[in-house]
């Protein structure tokens, strides 16, 4: 089949009367030509989590893959050298195994471990929140919250305890790593289900505390400020008051900047920069997308995409990629305009899209990941570069890169429900 561009107007019959824009996309068709994957490495599985909260750090220019999970009865985190079977180092964070004690579990596996919609079973609950990894003073850091209201951080290198800090509430929810102040220092902002949000400095100390109405069940986002652009930074948090819901930007004392209230219900969201300004671009249950500027919570644009739940991943300047059923679209941060739709596998959930180089031309590019395994990469004009699989997996986590191969770029990593990994060269 030749390669095919379809010019479509998706015509929205309530957009008058609601205010949501009408999308214009280019349809990408899928080529021929495209290089079909192959898997290269296979982990063992880690038992204690649905695949969604396994993260990678890059330590000495090693790649670890860093799963939460559950050994003798306690939930750990566990560091694998990616490609190998090399396992570094296990840390317990709750249960016999630790000092301190865990909870039973965050929920009945509705989410996924960011706190985004998922259709997880349940069958086996975790009690830590998933993975975040980043730096801290320099050093590479992986940092989690448990359900019985702990934040965690321990040194990405050889799992060693940097701090716990106690949440005062339950948790249970993914924390944020990043500059909120523009001081150079980057903090850590966790939150409670009850409403509890507590920043903390990279030793551990309380830089901002913030107590906020309505239950939280989303992971919060830090918006990093740019002096040079003018442009203020804060954490954004969102609680369930309000009609749908709440968006709280609080600044770095944990002062509240502005509140708004959404009008999609966001199973899914992320903070984003475009060339007017960041946005906190929310994912609607009812398949519209939704962008919220961050400098005073205004609503920039809706844009409807399908009728389903959708999945809001990474972004560059400019664009935004979103998963639904079955497509992933490209959208403008600025205007809403839909830059192009990719169509794959059918009526299968795509999880949230993630970019990373994975043909070695230093271009980081959309790739998504379905809820069967299916791995689907792109340029980012939309036009596809490999398609595979990790064979007969259940995934509800968006993929992850590494260097397996040594070949200079990433391969595509898919975490499957029982915690097996699997790297697909592309």
């Amino acid at each position: 089949m030749d390669r095919r561009v379809l010019f479509a107007t998706l015509i929205l019959l309530a957009g008058g009367a609601t205010g949501v824009g009408v999308a214009l996309f280019a349809f990408v068709g899928v080529d021929d030509a495209t290089t079909e994957t192959t898997v290269v490495w296979e982990s063992e599985p880690a038992a204690g989590d649905d695949g969604s909260g396994a993260v990678i750090a890059t330590v000495d220019g090693d790649p670890l893959l860093l799963r939460p999970a559950v050994e003798n009865g306690s939930r750990v985190v566990t560091a694998t050298v990616a490609g190998t079977d090399e396992t570094p180092w296990t840390v317990p964070i709750s249960g016999p195994d630790a000092e301190r004690g865990g909870g039973g579990g965050t929920g009945d596996g509705g989410e996924d471990a960011d706190g985004n919609d998922s259709d997880g079973s349940g069958e086996s609950p975790v009690a830590v929140s998933g993975l975040t990894a980043g730096t801290l003073g320099g050093d590479p850091v992986v940092a989690l919250t448990t359900a019985s209201g702990e934040l965690v951080v321990v040194d990405a290198a050889d799992g060693t305890e940097r701090f716990a800090v106690d949440l005062g509430g339950p948790s249970g929810l993914r924390p944020a790593i990043g500059d909120l102040t523009g001081d150079g220092s980057r903090e850590v902002a966790a939150v409670t289900t009850d409403g509890g949000v507590r920043v903390v400095d990279g030793e551990g100390d309380s830089v901002a505390e913030a107590s906020l109405s309505g239950a939280i069940d989303r992971r919060p986002l830090v918006v990093e400020p740019d002096a040079d652009a003018d442009v203020r930074g804060g954490l954004a948090v969102l609680t369930d008051a309000g009609n749908p819901a709440t968006v709280h930007m609080l600044d770095g004392s944990g002062d509240t900047r502005w509140t708004t209230e959404p009008n999609v219900n966001p199973l899914s969201w992320s903070a984003a920069d475009s060339r007017d300004g960041p946005v906190l671009a929310l994912g609607g249950a009812n398949g519209n997308i939704e962008a919220i500027e961050a400098s005073d919570g205004s609503d920039r644009y809706e844009v409807k995409l399908q009728d389903r739940p959708i999945a809001v991943g990474d972004a560059d300047p400019g664009r935004v990629y979103v998963g639904g059923l079955g497509s992933v679209w490209a959208v403008d941060l600025t205007d809403g305009e839909v830059i192009w739709k990719q169509q794959y596998g059918a009526s299968t959930r795509i999880n949230e899209p993630r970019m990373a180089d994975v043909d070695g031309n230093g271009e980081r590019a959309p790739v998504v990941v379905n809820r069967a395994g299916g791995v689907l990469a792109m340029t980012q004009s939309g036009e596809v570069i490999a398609r595979g699989d990790a064979g007969d997996v259940v995934a509800y986590g968006g993929p992850l890169f590494a260097d397996v191969t040594g070949d200079g770029g990433d391969e595509v990593i898919v975490v499957a429900d029982d915690g097996t990994a699997i790297a697909i060269d592309t």
